[in-house]
């Protein structure tokens, strides 16, 4: 049997999905014996250690992403030609994301008033003082500050913090510019094209530790977390929340079916990789690359993988959003906290604008968790009930974002393969 490029990347695709797999498994019965097996200091210092291999792995991911967002939107844009181009996929894109962001925050409010996991929940073994390190961070959410925190100062602190609202911003600015100059700046285009290839070529190469890096991250949080304790004491939260995960999976991929039909097998396939690596590190940014790369295999053209998905992690994460809502009123039925339906539509409003482009906050869904508890007179030290369970809650969340960021981009791509078909039917 002859052996086609095709055949091999799906043989080397399919070989880094069970290394993951395996990694998960393997790091979680390592840590489940260092929690049993030695003291809890030193497995608290195992874990700290065993953590710099996901830790680098992450890190290996972002110094990828500042470069591969501006060129690759840089040259997206400059292809689609004219600003009314990049208004109309725009304008596509962010109806998609603010419906999207509504229908997931809607599900995280239906399933905990439904199931009302925080109702007579004991809390006299809450460890209050965890909550400070969040709670000192809500500071700086609001949405003014948002507003302020989109346009950046500098397009080298910008990329040097991984800002991408800001880089989106940046990269934006320069493509409409290049693309209203034309024929003279072809050659930096081309040059800018080449460059994310290369970027590219470089994200095969950091995929390699991708199982090495599950492998730490899972096996440091086992190693500090008794599983039987956490799952006896938070089995109706995390029931609960699992629940209403798996509907917004169901939601997403029947949406996902509607559009693109047969194809949305097909999409799955490609992005299963990616859902793993998330969900093992619990961090969709350290997807970004992969997910790109795989999109633009499954046929969305790179023009609009570039454009959406760097939008798509500022305005689309379906996941956190659904979480939002539900770990907020959680706490306020944990402390009693009476929230009328009018009040909590209010908290979706206000969630809805201030939680966007959190992306590249340390756990930016407790920050704003906490600062919508902070609004909406609810104890904030309630963030201390949800830290233990958080790190598995966040493995869900992160997967569920990059199945959005990949059905919206797809979704998107496929109507403007349409319009333009329509368009050349026209002429």
């Amino acid at each position: 049997m002859t052996t086609t490029p095709e055949t091999k990347k799906k043989s080397i695709f399919a070989n880094l999905t069970s290394q993951i797999l395996i990694a998960m498994v393997l790091g979680g019965i390592l840590g489940i014996i260092i929690h049993n097996t030695i003291s809890e200091e030193a497995a608290l210092g195992f874990s700290n250690k065993i953590k710099i291999l996901a830790t680098v792995f992450i890190r290996l991911v972002q110094m990828i992403i500042s470069p591969l967002v501006f060129t690759t939107l840089v040259v997206g844009i400059a292809k689609l030609g004219n600003v009314s181009a990049v208004g109309r996929i725009g304008g596509k894109a962010l109806g998609w994301f603010f419906t999207a962001s509504f229908i997931s925050l809607l599900l995280g409010m239906f399933f905990v008033n439904l199931l009302e996991p925080g109702v007579g929940l004991n809390l006299s073994n809450v460890d209050l003082t965890s909550a400070t390190e969040v709670a000192a961070k809500t500071q700086s959410i609001s949405f003014e500050n948002f507003i302020e925190h989109i346009v950046p100062k500098s397009i080298f602190e910008a990329m040097a913090t991984n800002e991408i609202l800001q880089i989106v911003v940046f990269s934006i600015f320069f493509g409409l510019a290049a693309a209203a100059i034309g024929d003279y700046v072809k050659p930096v285009v081309n040059g800018l094209d080449k460059m994310s290839h290369i970027i590219l070529k470089m994200v095969n190469y950091v995929m390699n530790f991708a199982p090495i890096g599950v492998f730490g991250a899972i096996a440091g949080v086992f190693a500090v977390r008794d599983f039987q304790e956490l799952a006896i004491t938070y089995f109706k939260f995390f029931g609960s929340f699992l629940i209403g995960i798996s509907s917004l999976w169901v939601i997403l991929i029947l949406v996902g079916y509607i559009f693109l039909k047969s194809r949305m097998t097909v999409l799955l396939k490609r992005i299963v990789s990616p859902l793993i690596i998330a969900f093992g590190t619990t961090s969709s940014e350290a997807v970004f690359p992969k997910l790109t790369e795989e999109l633009e295999r499954f046929g969305v053209k790179d023009k609009i993988v570039s454009f959406m998905l760097p939008l798509g992690y500022s305005f689309n994460l379906d996941g956190s959003m659904m979480y939002m809502t539900f770990a907020s009123i959680f706490i306020a039925q944990a402390y009693g906290v009476h929230l009328d339906l009018g009040t909590q539509m209010t908290m979706l409003l206000v969630l809805m604008l201030t939680s966007k482009g959190i992306a590249g906050v340390p756990r930016a869904s407790l920050v704003v968790v906490a600062a919508i508890c902070g609004m909406f007179d609810i104890p904030i030290e309630g963030i201390a009930l949800i830290l233990p369970i958080d790190h598995f809650c966040d493995m869900f969340r992160s997967a569920t974002n990059v199945l959005g960021n990949a059905l919206a981009t797809s979704v998107v791509g496929q109507w403007e393969e349409k319009n333009e078909t329509d368009m050349i039917a026209i002429d």
